[in-house]
């Protein structure tokens, strides 16, 4: 794991000193479509680079994230406002989303309307889902962009800090630093997780799930 973890690194860093910012922001259009590719492996790395060889600015990074985010978090919510709600459940397994995914992702915009396109652009598993239950009510185009644009760029700034963060005590050898920082930020993602989005997207599925059949 630890020599394959090293080949991705080093394809991505030669891959960014080729491609750059349409690299950044294709794979966060990827991240935040179907396909589960963690943004944790694509800002940071690049915010290291720019802060220690000077190749990249940290706001391009920043605005190609952000723009890439929105991309896929636009393809999401076309697919499924022309498609429909039937469409998603029928072949939505095929792409990594379960039909108790959508329910859940249903319901966090239930309980937070507006704010939740904004907050799930900084929580994981939600992050890629909300533009399908965006695309199904038909919310505004504009407000939907205006919410996923503000919170992934606060996401992708936090990332950047991140990369700049870990990188330096790599830099000086200070692993366990390192270790700390890394094992810290994954636990207060796994708090938000379970308090703002676990709770929500599991709380009584069969009772929403009928809901949603008599509205069909």
């Amino acid at each position: 794991m630890h020599h394959l973890i090293e080949r991705l690194v080093e394809w991505y860093s030669s891959a960014l000193d080729s491609w750059g910012y349409p690299l950044i922001a294709l794979l966060m259009a990827i991240e935040s479509s179907i396909f589960p590719l963690p943004s944790e492996v694509v800002i940071p790395p690049a915010a290291h680079i720019a802060h220690t060889t000077g190749k990249f600015s940290m706001v391009w990074i920043v605005v190609a994230g952000t723009i890439g985010s929105w991309i896929g978090a636009a393809v999401m919510y076309w697919v499924a406002r022309l498609a429909g709600r039937p469409f998603v459940l029928r072949y939505g397994k095929y792409f990594f989303i379960s039909e108790a995914k959508v329910h859940g992702a249903e319901r966090w915009a239930r309980s937070f309307g507006p704010f939740g396109i904004f907050a799930s652009r900084l929580l994981p598993v939600v992050r890629h889902l909300i533009g399908i239950p965006a695309g199904i009510v038909k919310m505004d185009f504009v407000a939907y962009s205006i919410y996923t644009l503000i919170g992934s760029a606060l996401w992708c700034a936090v990332l950047c800090w991140l990369g700049v963060k870990v990188g330096g005590q790599i830099g000086k050898g200070e692993m366990h630093k390192v270790a700390g920082l890394l094992i810290g930020f994954v636990a207060v993602l796994g708090v938000l997780y379970y308090f703002a989005v676990h709770r929500y997207m599991n709380a009584h599925p069969e009772q929403a799930a009928a809901g949603h059949e008599a509205n069909v």
